[in-house]
């Protein structure tokens, strides 16, 4: 996503807390409280002490502390007013505590050895072992009889799910609350509410229901998701409320530990009982319990390398011949290499139903972000709340269910249930602070100050400045260079639905003081859907022409051409083309996941600086030159991406990347003799990539691509191979290539980016602190050029472009494959990538890099 810097007024200061990890994140409970708090150490080492049983005497209320020896408890019942800690292996240690208050008890167990029938308790010094352990014996046998336990082991199942998300503000003082800008909406804070993950004050921002049914069968393997209603509280006025809730949903996708990896926060964990977890966890035998009337043990499990992405946590393990997990609760290590996370907690419960099989009774998740990880500035906490009824199991489901291709089918009126519905669709009714969210969300965003602050905010975070009806922007693009154009300068704007939510308009003006020409844009959009042009899914008719400079094989991803960072390039790059582009097209976009475009275009490509059109007469062998190039291309566009979300940014897409594959395929038809155009061709290109999690050495992004053209056609309409000349690493362009240095009418080429996720650095014991992340990639391009399209052998064809030197530059494949590779380091400072990059092949060819580095910006976790 874009930055942007300038000099912002007070106002700013408000919505960088709530908006810099609005999009990352679930929270709640109650007002004046007892909260005790605090760490366990060692006494002697002063080492933390994970699984710490902090029980409330005289009362059933007790957690366990972390793997750093962290606890938080809210006290519900007083009890004695005495706290005890206790640990196998330990001495027990008993602390008063303060009545409604937040307070902080940290303390220092002695330790002790200890025989157990189960398990001998030693010192922390002796090597822990899988050989003869038994808490490792019985990991084994839960992952043994896994198959027998998991719900997927059933023929059919289905059930009612309510699920429940809500985004908090964290860490609300009553300094903050005092600041100057909250003085004309102070309402906000009559809402205030105190996360149980740590005990702050936090403040509700968003929250999202959804009740919905679930149908399941084995053969052929299917789940579908059927959403009865879906309601959505939050800066709806200023952010894509659904492309967020789609972030929201890939980020807290359901955990079934019965998988071998987990999906969270769009990265993949070990599950505590795949078959690899005896080799990437530590588990010991705390003790034996009554669960549900139900004799378990208790198994602590935590990461041998804690920076892994791996859990810490127990679980009950029923001690009967099913080996059954009926409570888990589990988080992540404190040094994971994992960014913006401050704390985590899951927590799973398994009840028997009627047909006395173990199915989720409670699932639970609550996450604190944070952008520096420390504790006491602001961020956001989030929760996620499921739970479930209604279960059928081995019932017959008719395969009508079944044959809708997306997983999660929306039904009709989910968004406009009214509350009748929901009275009786909720599983619990909504406390009373979370019913406040959605009156506090409506009145906030009627005060004038929060309104301008959110206009800043959208300029600073997406760089456009909302007027209502219109916007301007984006920012970025203000002011530009080129070798063409010298210094650039660009004003642009579009109407919003506010205005006319049918009928839409965009335009920009752009000046080149070099070149002394205007360049511009204009386009008129009909939306023929529900919903705006801008949120998914699309369903439009528009007619657009611009006038533009543009340096051919140059296509970037999510930004535009005229960035301003992206004006510094290497090398030389002074060839460019003059495009007037007259467009019309159709896109129609499905749930279903499969999308289609149809449109026509008239291309008029006029050279620009260096860059000429220039071939030989067929009767005099003299050199003409010709100003443009134009073709009329009529073109339809299928593309299938089962499944696929993203968030709408406010001028492009950023896909939320998940397991399943993207296909596309285009077929263009090029018609000569219609609006000046001069050629016959056919093009048609296909496009597959998807993501494979390798756990626990990563994913890998995998892209193939291929296409042909049929007819013979000049240079500037043959396939221009992606080429970046830029500092920026571009993930599909070749880096080490140059512009136009490479040209084809039939290619293939496969992008290959392998990241590991720390998994090499975690282990070396400074680096690791730094969180660095690996990354492999390894780039190929096969293509050809046929003799009809070799103006080496047409001279009635626009030779090749050639340098001062009259070294020709842009070449052909047919001598080998294009090659390059690179090893990166990424998650410096949390948000910077540099590669360094080889090219393999085609050394010799004229104005190349070998090596080269590159950098690239990203946020992730």
């Amino acid at each position: 996503m874009k930055r942007y810097l300038y000099s912002l007024p007070q106002e700013i200061k408000f919505l960088n807390n709530i908006f810099l990890f609005l999009l990352c994140s679930c929270a709640f409970v109650a007002q004046s409280q007892t909260i005790i708090k605090g760490k366990i150490s060692e006494n002697k080492t002063n080492e933390a002490i994970p699984f710490v049983n902090v029980t409330i005497l005289g009362t059933s209320q007790g957690v366990q502390s972390d793997v750093n020896g962290n606890f938080t408890i809210t006290v519900k019942e007083y009890g004695s007013g005495k706290v005890q800690f206790s640990s196998v292996g330990y001495k027990n240690e008993v602390k008063s505590f303060k009545k409604d208050i937040t307070q902080t008890i940290s303390i220092r167990l002695t330790s002790t050895t200890q025989n157990l029938s189960e398990v001998v308790v030693k010192g922390k010094k002796d090597k822990y072992r899988n050989k003869d352990n038994p808490a490792v014996a019985l990991i084994r046998k839960v992952i043994d009889h896994k198959d027998d336990n998991r719900k997927e082991g059933l023929d059919y199942y289905q059930y009612e799910k309510y699920e429940k998300l809500q985004l908090d503000l964290s860490n609300i003082d009553d300094a903050y609350k005092n600041k100057k800008i909250f003085k004309n909406f102070q309402f906000i804070f009559d809402n205030l509410d105190t996360a149980k993950l740590t005990g702050k004050v936090s403040l509700p921002l968003y929250l999202k229901e959804t009740v919905s049914d679930v149908y399941f069968r084995k053969s052929p393997r299917e789940e579908k998701s059927y959403i009865k209603g879906e309601k959505k509280v939050g800066l709806e006025q200023f952010l894509d409320n659904n492309g967020m809730g789609a972030y929201l949903n890939r980020m807290y996708e359901d955990v079934n530990i019965y998988d071998n990896n987990i999906s969270l926060l769009s990265q993949q964990f070990i599950s505590p009982i795949s078959p690899l977890s005896p080799t990437f966890y530590r588990f010991v035998i705390l003790d034996t319990l009554q669960h549900d009337g139900v004799k378990c043990i208790n198994l602590g499990f935590s990461p041998r390398n804690q920076a892994d992405f791996a859990f810490v946590g127990t679980m009950y393990v029923a001690m009967d011949s099913s080996y059954a997990v009926r409570r888990i609760k589990m988080g992540v290590p404190k040094n994971i290499n994992l960014n913006f996370v401050m704390g985590m907690e899951i927590e799973q419960e398994y009840q028997p139903t009627a047909e006395k099989f173990l199915m989720l009774a409670k699932d639970e998740i609550m996450i604190e972000f944070n952008l520096f990880k420390t504790e006491n500035s602001r961020g956001v906490i989030g929760k996620r709340a499921v739970s479930f009824r209604n279960y059928k199991l081995n019932n017959p489901i008719d395969n009508e269910y079944f044959k809708p291709i997306q997983k999660n089918v929306l039904t009709e009126n989910a968004y406009v249930r009214d509350e009748g519905f929901w009275n009786q669709a909720r599983h619990q009714q909504l406390s009373r602070v979370e019913t406040n969210i959605y009156q506090m969300a409506d009145s906030i965003q009627k005060v004038p100050a929060f309104k301008r602050a959110m206009k800043i905010a959208g300029l600073f975070l997406f760089g456009y400045s909302d007027f209502g009806t219109f916007e301007i922007g984006p920012v970025n693009t203000f002011y530009s260079f080129n070798p063409v154009e010298g210094f650039r300068l660009r004003l642009g704007g579009r109407t919003m639905a506010k205005l006319n939510p049918r009928l839409y308009f965009e335009t920009y003006m752009a000046y080149g003081f070099k070149d002394e020409r205007w360049k511009g844009f204009g386009a008129l959009t009909y939306n023929l859907g529900k919903n705006s042009i801008y949120e998914f899914p699309n369903n439009y008719l528009r007619v657009s022409y611009q006038d533009e400079v543009r340096i051919p094989g140059q296509e970037l991803q999510f930004i535009q051409e005229d960035n301003f960072l992206l004006s510094f390039k290497r090398g030389v790059n002074d060839k460019m083309t003059y495009n007037k582009v007259l467009r019309v097209d159709y896109r129609k976009e499905s749930r279903s996941g499969i999308s289609y475009e149809i449109g026509l275009k008239n291309l008029s490509q006029e050279a620009a600086g260096s860059l000429t059109f220039q071939k030989v007469g067929k009767l005099d062998g003299i050199v003409i030159t010709d100003r443009t190039v134009t073709s009329t291309e009529l073109s339809f566009n299928l593309r299938f991406a089962p499944n696929e979300q993203f968030y709408q940014g406010k001028n492009y897409r950023i896909p939320i990347i998940n397991k399943y594959p993207i296909f596309q395929a285009r077929y263009t038809l090029g018609i000569a003799n219609i609006l000046n155009s001069g050629y016959n061709f056919h093009n048609i290109t296909l496009r597959a990539n998807k993501r494979f999690f390798i756990s626990p050495i990563g994913y890998t992004d995998v892209t193939a691509e291929g296409g042909r053209i049929f007819g013979k056609v000049p240079y500037p309409l043959l396939m221009i191979h992606r080429a970046n000349q830029s500092y920026s690493y571009q993930l599909e362009s070749y880096n080490l290539m140059n512009f136009l240095e490479f040209v084809s009418d039939q290619y293939a080429g496969l992008f290959v980016d392998h990241y590991f996720n720390g998994f090499f650095f975690n282990k070396i014991p400074l680096i690791k602190k730094l969180k660095f992340r690996e990354i492999i990639t390894f780039k190929a391009l096969y293509g050809s050029l046929s003799d009809k399209n070799n103006p080496n052998l047409n001279p009635d064809l626009y030779k090749f472009p050639t340098n001062e030197e009259g070294q020709v530059l842009t070449h052909s494949l047919n001598n080998g494959p294009y090659m390059e590779a690179s090893i990166g380091i990424g998650n410096i400072l949390k948000f910077f990538r540099v590669d360094f990059v080889k090219r393999l092949s085609y050394l010799d060819n004229p104005q190349v890099s070998e090596y080269g580095i590159r950098g690239r910006f990203k946020m992730d976790f």
